[in-house]
């Protein structure tokens, strides 16, 4: 009967339910039905955002919608247009970098995937590339914002399973780094394929020229990042440090951030910041009843019975998250599984911050594979596409990253150079 919970669940999400309220009911309704205590949902509900780390998503999804309307992703894309758009493909390759560059300050894959859309897309369909092109290469660059740091989602998985968030956050950089270069061959070899012309070589001026307007929003992961790792500040008040370098810059360097802006722009974050805390929220409540009523202890006990071996039981993992992250966000998936995946992690004594890097890598090619690839919505509605074709363009895409998960899964040192270098983990 317990497997009933994701029954329902999955259920009321092909219905069309909205995540959160399908995670609600059937966690709420299991837990009055098996008498599990209705008066655990309130101390469940305040235990599940009352977590200090946790305060760095809001702020965080503030800095980068500030950052966004200060126009510092315009300024870094005319940059890297100058700097890289010289090559075959050169737009291609420019969207994949100004996406690694971006995904260092905003942290949210639909975030920048929006952000970026309305820059990139239209340069491209103008420059001659195909409208399904230019949108799932967006959707995918924008798909590093959960990888590189300061991700949300490394965020949500060091406060799930105890890891150190600023370790989370420098295991992410070589293998967003890693991905990204995938995304970028798999540009290159689609542009030249297909014709796509280069831009013109740009003279020292005007490249200076494109620095000096960008330094302010080139300087905005420095500074986030700097800060974390030189052990300034800790993420959560990097997050903070972030709003306000992004309202100097919007309001006294480039002056494109008025009082009246700054409300509205303070609405948005706030809507989208209460979709990601009401989320994790009720996430936290199904995660609670289903490991209360031991159906995580079945599914744990299955899964290590097939997969008895370290590398198949690795593999068997990925193509379950993968699979679960074509129909889910991931802040769902990292509430319903790590409570299923964490006794498999000890069992086989993998490390815990390899396996976040991992998993949130996952979920980022989740955001890009249909039927519910939400980044692929994002992009294709504001490039005026069809879901079909824009899912088809993602193809390639997905290859690359898969490639760059594959060789990531097995080479973990790829993932705790970083941490290991900088003393943020034994």
């Amino acid at each position: 009967m317990q497997f009933l919970l994701f029954v329902i669940f999955l259920t009321l999400v092909a219905f069309g339910v909205p995540i959160a309220i399908s995670l609600a009911v059937s966690g709420i309704s299991f837990i009055y039905i098996y008498h599990l205590g209705i008066d655990v949902l309130s101390p469940n509900f305040y235990s599940g955002i009352a977590k200090f780390p946790l305060l760095a998503i809001p702020f965080f999804v503030l800095a980068g919608v500030i950052m966004d309307r200060a126009g510092m992703a315009e300024k870094m894309v005319l940059f890297m247009k100058k700097l890289a758009g010289f090559v075959t493909g050169g737009l291609a390759i420019v969207t994949v970098l100004v996406g690694m560059f971006w995904a260092a300050i905003s942290g949210s894959g639909p975030a920048d995937t929006a952000a970026l859309s309305t820059i990139l897309i239209p340069g491209m369909k103008k420059a001659g590339y195909r409208a399904d092109f230019a949108a799932a290469l967006v959707a995918a660059s924008g798909s590093l914002g959960i990888v590189i740091p300061p991700s949300i989602a490394l965020i949500i998985y060091g406060t799930i399973t105890n890891t150190s968030v600023p370790a989370l956050f420098a295991g992410g950089i070589i293998p967003g780094i890693i991905v990204g270069f995938a995304l970028m061959t798999a540009a290159y070899l689609i542009s030249k394929k297909e014709g796509y012309r280069k831009e013109e070589f740009p003279t020292l001026k005007e490249l200076l020229i494109s620095f000096k307007d960008a330094f302010w929003a080139l300087m905005a992961p420095v500074i986030i990042l700097g800060g974390i790792y030189g052990g300034i500040f800790t993420p959560t008040e990097a997050a903070s440090v972030a709003v306000f370098y992004g309202l100097f810059v919007g309001v006294f360097i480039y002056r494109t951030i008025d009082f009246k802006s700054l409300y509205h722009l303070m609405v948005d974050a706030a809507i989208n910041a209460s979709v990601i805390m009401i989320i994790v929220t009720f996430a936290g409540i199904f995660s609670w009843t289903g490991s209360t009523l031991g159906l995580m202890d079945k599914i744990t006990a299955f899964i290590l019975s097939i997969g008895k071996s370290p590398v198949i039981a690795i593999f068997m993992i990925n193509i379950l998250l993968l699979l679960a992250g074509m129909f889910l966000d991931a802040i769902s998936i990292y509430f319903i599984f790590l409570p299923i995946l964490l006794p498999i992690l000890d069992k086989f004594h993998w490390n815990y911050l390899w396996f976040g890097v991992i998993m949130t890598i996952n979920l980022a090619i989740g955001q890009i594979t249909p039927p519910v690839g939400v980044n692929l919505f994002v992009a294709a509605n504001i490039a005026k596409v069809d879901f079909e074709d824009i899912s088809k363009a993602a193809v390639p895409f997905i290859i690359a990253a898969f490639s760059a998960l594959i060789l990531l899964m097995y080479t973990p040192f790829l993932t705790t150079y970083l941490p290991r270098v900088w003393g943020l983990m034994k």
